[in-house]
């Protein structure tokens, strides 16, 4: 367990936290293989029985550390979700071909090519429409095909590894998927910060054709660093942009005064029915985005230190201990006092 926080101390900015269904998509490949998951999830922190109920929360910091469990367990970068494990040093094959590319077009070629000589289920297809270029997926076996979760999850990952290969950034113009608009569609927004678009021909993230000629301005020093904060990097959602992440800036730094729609507003130099629309354009509202980050700091503080109810819930701006207790069941299903028994 992680050593307790002290209890008079909230962390500025507090982790994010993971529906419990990006936890199920995480076990998929055990589960289709007919694995038991729940010793994966016990050792990285998390009740099996959380599974159950889907307002449930982890932690990143949990999601992640099942992401290593998983790779080091099973022996397989891939997570058991295709039918020839990715042996470890797999990922870094791949990576160090890229090094010496003159740019990312030929990068992407040769990780493409290395992903070929390993697996045989899907293959990966750099794509060109317009000025558009693409990461694609072309599955060769339907079966594998069939779980979206592993289209979304060689997407973001590729595509991190593109980016940090260009210095950082290479921002996505659209995301295709090969699949139905699952019902966790909306815990999407902060994986691809693009629009998507479901039922597509072929699974592919965009982005502008002319970033295919940036040069690769990594090395081998930081390849290692790099694929050691790998799991992290592929998990890590984005954070908000736009007014939503400004927004949530601004409660983040008030606290714990956590002013209503109006100060913040005034805060941002906009009226209220402004910034209430601006939000409602970016599909969220001042309210989810403060019970947002409020349920966040909870899950964090319950993980992470022995803070008394009463005293969480006068951090998190509520009139009371109860007022607290009914608002966390409804944001994860389970009272505070047994979500922490659980966690520990």
């Amino acid at each position: 367990m992680d050593r307790p926080a002290p209890e008079d101390r909230t962390p500025p900015t507090p982790p994010l936290t993971v529906g419990v269904v990006f936890v199920r998509n995480l076990l998929s490949g055990v589960r289709s293989k007919g694995l038991d998951g729940d010793a994966f999830l016990r050792e990285a922190g998390i009740a099996p029985e959380a599974l159950a109920d889907d307002d449930a929360h982890v932690t990143l910091q949990q999601y992640g550390d099942l992401l290593r469990v998983l790779m080091v367990r099973l022996d397989d970068e891939t997570l058991g979700f295709l039918t020839r494990k990715s042996k470890p040093g797999s990922s870094l094959l791949q990576a160090r071909s890229a090094l010496g590319a003159p740019n990312l077009e030929t990068a992407i070629r040769r990780i493409a090519h290395v992903f070929g000589l390993l697996h045989d289920d899907v293959s990966l297809r750099l794509l060109q429409s317009g000025d558009e270029g693409g990461l694609g997926l072309e599955f060769h076996d339907a079966a594998v095909q069939r779980n979206p979760f592993l289209h979304e999850f060689l997407l973001r990952a590729y595509w991190r590894l593109f980016a940090w290969l260009v210095g950082g950034e290479l921002p996505p113009t659209r995301v295709d998927f090969a699949f139905p608009r699952p019902h966790y569609s909306a815990g999407l927004g902060r994986i691809f910060p693009a629009p998507w678009r479901f039922d597509a021909a072929v699974s592919t993230i965009w982005f502008e054709a002319r970033r295919l000629q940036m040069p690769i301005c990594r090395d081998e020093a930081a390849l290692a660093q790099y694929l050691k904060e790998g799991p992290v990097q592929i998990v890590l959602p984005r954070r908000d942009h736009g007014i939503s992440g400004r927004v949530r800036l601004h409660l983040q730094r008030s606290q714990p005064q956590w002013p209503d729609l109006e100060r913040s507003a005034q805060a941002l130099n906009m009226s209220a029915a402004t910034l209430q629309r601006h939000l409602a354009a970016e599909s969220t509202s001042f309210q989810a985005l403060k019970d947002q980050l409020r349920r966040e700091i909870a899950i964090y503080r319950l993980h992470t230190s022995r803070v008394p109810l009463a005293k969480l819930a006068a951090e998190l701006g509520f009139a009371d201990s109860s007022s607290f207790q009914h608002a966390f069941k409804a944001w994860t299903g389970s009272p505070p006092g047994r979500y922490r028994r659980s966690a520990s």
